[in-house]
């Protein structure tokens, strides 16, 4: 977009910290990296408060990156937590950034120390100072919802652009929103956002257009930003699998006696299904595992589930070291719990889609379509199967292979 565009700014909706302690380095680490890809502002949610105010105002420190947030204030100075906003020239423009969060969510322990501002009144004030400044374009970074964002850019005149953020729908098409167009680029840093504005020659908006693409294999890697990302989830993962063992462990003290239903493990079902193992042997699924140690997730609880068997349920996967049978997607993740075996039989479980959208959900495993991987993977299928897309698999699969 860089080498296409002379004049780009490069901004994130916020919203990016993760929801437990455990994962609280991808925090700092995402902070650094938006750093080096030079963004230009970032916008704030009651997300990156989950570690408190302390932490926040020591992480912006640290990696100067320009946090934006106009209504959100400390109670006992009144003054803003963050910068309001950015205003930068970029080639002949000059363009004002500013950020705002809603006034209705849940602040959690941080509600007794801080309090949000009516989104629009801050808008107004924020577009009329900007503009003040000498702003040719007004970018808004909203993490105000679809609806309440929507509202916000039809009540208040001078914001030419808004990203829209906050548990919002993917629209590969933005919309235009009384005069402001409008994006609505997805979540999980797996899309980005391309919206183009000219001006006419008295320097005001003349057209506006917005487009989302995906960030599949096609698009390449920056190899140093690649190497700084493995580089980080390498010693990251190392931390997560200590504290898989420490939780494994736990697990195996207060399993005093097994579940009367539980897993078995793939090579018991072989031993009738002869036939059909040898077949699974063949298919993607026996190796599932082993694309986890490859690309080094294989202590990241949210990729661990769709790669073993009954995970972190009675009688499943534990860890590679207590439960070794286990790992793979295997026989019983498709057809069901071994020990229920002869109620599977009197009422035998039907292969559909919903099987697979378990792990091959819209998020993990965007190219998923029944029709064309079921073949792949079913026992009594004739022929060559169709072949599959490139970077299909579920989003750990395809980290792996460099996403």
């Amino acid at each position: 977009m860089k080498a296409s565009y002379g004049q780009v700014v490069l901004v994130d909706n916020g919203y990016f910290f993760p929801e437990d302690d455990l994962h609280k380095d991808v925090s700092w680490f995402l902070m650094d990296a938006m750093k080096v890809l030079g963004t230009d502002a970032v916008g704030m949610s009651e997300k990156e408060l989950r570690f408190g105010v302390g932490y926040l105002k020591a992480q912006v420190k640290r990696t100067q990156l320009p946090m934006v947030c106009a209504n959100l204030y400390e109670k006992k100075t009144k003054k803003l937590l963050l910068q309001p906003y950015v205003l930068k020239q970029v080639g002949t423009v000059k363009v004002g950034i500013f950020g705002l969060m809603s006034n209705t969510v849940d602040l959690g322990p941080m509600k007794d120390s801080l309090t949000v501002e009516e989104p629009s009144a801050a808008a107004k004030r924020m577009v009329a100072e900007l503009r003040k400044k000498g702003a040719t374009v007004v970018v808004l970074l909203s993490q105000l919802g679809k609806v309440e964002s929507e509202d916000l850019v039809t009540a208040v005149e001078g914001v030419d652009a808004i990203m829209v953020g906050h548990n919002v729908p993917l629209l590969q098409k933005g919309r235009t929103i009384k005069n402001t167009v409008a994006c609505y680029g997805g979540e999980q840093g797996q899309y980005i956002g391309r919206t183009v504005i000219t001006l006419d020659p008295q320097r005001r908006k003349a057209t506006a257009d917005n487009e989302t693409f995906i960030l599949s294999a096609e698009v390449g890697e920056r190899k140093e930003i690649a190497a700084l990302v493995k580089g980080f989830e390498d010693s990251f993962n190392e931390k997560l699998q200590k504290a898989e063992k420490e939780r494994a462990a736990k697990e195996q003290a207060k399993a005093t006696s097994p579940s009367p239903d539980h897993y078995l493990g793939a090579e018991v079902c072989i031993r009738c299904h002869a036939q059909e193992g040898e077949q699974w042997k063949t298919t993607r699924h026996a190796r599932a595992w082993q694309t986890l140690v490859d690309g080094k997730k294989d202590a990241t609880p949210e990729c661990v589930g769709c790669h073993v068997v009954g995970y972190k349920q009675p009688g499943g996967f534990v860890s590679v070291t207590a439960t070794p049978t286990l790992t793979n997607v295997q026989c019983e993740s498709c057809h069901g719990m071994g020990t229920q075996h002869e109620a599977l039989t009197a009422s035998p479980r039907r292969i559909t889609a919903e099987t697979c959208r378990q792990c091959h959900t819209a998020t993990n495993s965007p190219t998923f379509d029944f029709a064309l991987y079921q073949p792949h993977v079913a026992h009594k299928y004739a022929g060559t199967p169709p072949p599959l897309p490139e970077g299909h698999g579920t989003s750990m699969q395809r980290a792996a292979g460099g996403k």
